[in-house]
């Protein structure tokens, strides 16, 4: 009988039941299953959850960038300089400087020496009081007598030199208490040809040259102007322009004018024969 009843028993059991005595007990089934858990191993993080990473690699660079925009904002500029001091005039010294900087990368020791001008080279300059006509006849209380005693063509007694055709017929209008009787001549690029400026010294005696260094080199290598019998070259120093630049803060304009000290300004100065004066 109660082997009759044992098969009976496990005929009527669900399928799932008699295949697995262990899972008609509740608490056995619940102690494996947690066991299961807790040795389960832990998955490894996936190499996507440092993404967020990357993007917090590139915050520095705008950092970098935004300083970099920062710092070309506040580069000073010139005429921020100048607003924060008075304008000093030029020296001798100042042109002396500014000849070994231009020549220093090409030149030897030697040649920078043969450079160097001694101080009778030049003329006092002006110390910023002056109008162009009153320094002029500091610089050349003789005028009237050289002037007289000129009578070379191709030539002039005294050259001016400054930064653009503008600046130069100001500088006519400005020294007429100076020039007399004298004949001034403009010698600038601007409704003027070159070739126009050769005759002209060919056919007249000229005392005074006001115009640019690029135009002045050109007549000198043309054969137009005589530099011999020059005695004065005078600069146009201190004047700035509109954006505060003095002419020989002009790479191309100090370019030329070094150009034309070589040309046989140097040597005539050396020789005492030509003088130098900063306006």
């Amino acid at each position: 009988m109660a082997d009759d009843l044992g098969d009976e028993w496990w005929e009527n059991q669900p399928a799932g039941a008699a295949s697995s005595p262990e899972a008609s007990d509740g608490e056995g089934g619940g102690d494996t299953a947690m066991t299961q858990q807790e040795t389960a191993p832990v998955p490894a993080l996936s190499k996507k959850t440092e993404q967020p990473k990357e993007c917090f690699l590139i915050q520095p660079k705008e950092t970098n960038e935004d300083a970099t925009k920062t710092r070309k904002r506040k580069k000073k500029k010139i005429t921020d300089v100048l607003a924060k001091s008075e304008p000093k005039p030029g020296t001798p010294e100042d042109l002396q400087k500014l000849m070994k900087d231009y020549y220093s990368s090409n030149r030897s020791v030697i040649e920078l020496e043969e450079l160097t001008l001694p101080d009778f080279c030049f003329l006092k300059a002006n110390d910023l009081t002056h109008s162009l006509s009153s320094y002029l006849k500091e610089i050349c209380p003789k005028w009237v007598k050289l002037r007289k005693n000129h009578s070379e063509n191709k030539s002039v007694l005294m050259l001016i030199i400054c930064g653009s055709a503008i600046r130069a017929l100001e500088l006519i209008r400005s020294m007429t208490a100076f020039r007399g009787d004298s004949k001034v001549m403009k010698l600038f690029a601007k409704h003027i040809k070159v070739q126009e400026q050769v005759k002209l010294l060919e056919k007249r005696v000229v005392h005074l040259g006001v115009g640019t260094p690029g135009r002045i080199k050109e007549l000198i290598k043309q054969g137009g102007l005589n530099l011999n019998p020059l005695k004065f070259l005078v600069f146009d120093w201190n004047w700035r322009d509109q954006k505060l630049r003095r002419m020989m803060d002009i790479p191309e304009i100090r370019k030329e004018v070094f150009e034309i000290l070589e040309m046989g300004v140097l040597s005539l100065c050396k020789s005492e024969s030509l003088k130098l004066g900063l306006f």
